[in-house]
C-alpha cells in the first residue's frame, strides 16, 4: 500500500467493490468530518478488484448501488464498507482511544481498598499487562466496559453506577437505543405504540455528561431524562 492512496471495500452478497482514496481526507470523512467525496477519491473509479486494476462492471453497480455514477457508489462504501489505514493512521488511532480509556476509568473507578480514584498512570501500567484488542472506530465509552472487565483480577476497582429514565421520540428512537446500549445496560424498555422509546439505563455515574450529550445530539435536543434514586 502506498502512503500516497490506500483503499475502502464493500462486499455485497458475492461481490466486492474497492476505491481507491487518500488516506488523510478518507480517515476524516469516515470520522464524520465535513469533507466532500469528490476529495477523497484518488480516482474516480469502482473497481472488483484494484489491486489488478480490475472495474466493477455497470450492470453490478447499478444492481447493487442503483447508479453507475463513481462518487455515488463511493459514498456508499465509505459510509458502509471497510477503510483501510495506514499504519500510522490505526496506530494513533488507537493510542487516542487508550488514552480515553484510560480517562473514562480514572473518572468512574475507585479503588474500593482505599475509596479513592485509581490514577491514571496505574490504570495504564495495568493495562500494560493484558491483551488488549481496541477498535479505533468504536467509542471508548463502549471499549472502557471491556478493558474494565480484563483488568478486574489485578486492579480492584468500584464503578459508582446510576439509573436513569429517559423517553425519546419515535424518529430517533432507533439510533438511541443504540446510543444506550453503548453506554450501559439497559435494565428496562418499553416501546409506545407512537414508537416511542421509554427506557432506566444503568451507567457508570461519570458517564452521565458523556450520555446525555451524545443522545441529545442524536435526538436533537428532545430527549426527556431522569436521574433515578
Amino acid at each position: 500500500m502506498s502512503d500516497k492512496y490506500t483503499t475502502a471495500r464493500l462486499a455485497k452478497g458475492q461481490d466486492h467493490f474497492e476505491i481507491l482514496v487518500k488516506p488523510q481526507e478518507a480517515l476524516d470523512y469516515k470520522l464524520g468530518k465535513q469533507v466532500p467525496i469528490s476529495q477523497v477519491l484518488l480516482i474516480e473509479e469502482v473497481y472488483s478488484d484494484s489491486s489488478k486494476g480490475t472495474r466493477a462492471s455497470e450492470e453490478k453497480l447499478q444492481k447493487y448501488f442503483g447508479t453507475t455514477d463513481p462518487a455515488r457508489v463511493a459514498e456508499e462504501v465509505m459510509k458502509s464498507g471497510e477503510l483501510q489505514l495506514t499504519t500510522e493512521q490505526r496506530r494513533q488511532l488507537v493510542e487516542d482511544k487508550r488514552r480515553q480509556i484510560i480517562s473514562i476509568i480514572s473518572r468512574n473507578a475507585i479503588d474500593p481498598r482505599t475509596g479513592t480514584p485509581h490514577p491514571p498512570l496505574r490504570i495504564e501500567q495495568a493495562m500494560g499487562q493484558i491483551r488488549l484488542s481496541l477498535d479505533p472506530y468504536k467509542s471508548a465509552e463502549e471499549q472502557s466496559k471491556m478493558v474494565i472487565e480484563e483488568l478486574r483480577p489485578i486492579l480492584p476497582l468500584k464503578i459508582e453506577q446510576m439509573r436513569i429514565a429517559v423517553k425519546v421520540f419515535p424518529e430517533h428512537a432507533a439510533r438511541a437505543y443504540n446510543a444506550f446500549k453503548s453506554f450501559g445496560n439497559v435494565s428496562r424498555e418499553e416501546w409506545q405504540s407512537d414508537g416511542s422509546l421509554v427506557a432506566v439505563v444503568e451507567m457508570p455515574a461519570g458517564m452521565y455528561g458523556s450520555f446525555i450529550e451524545k443522545v441529545g445530539k442524536l435526538t436533537q435536543g428532545t430527549i426527556q431524562s431522569k436521574v433515578l434514586t
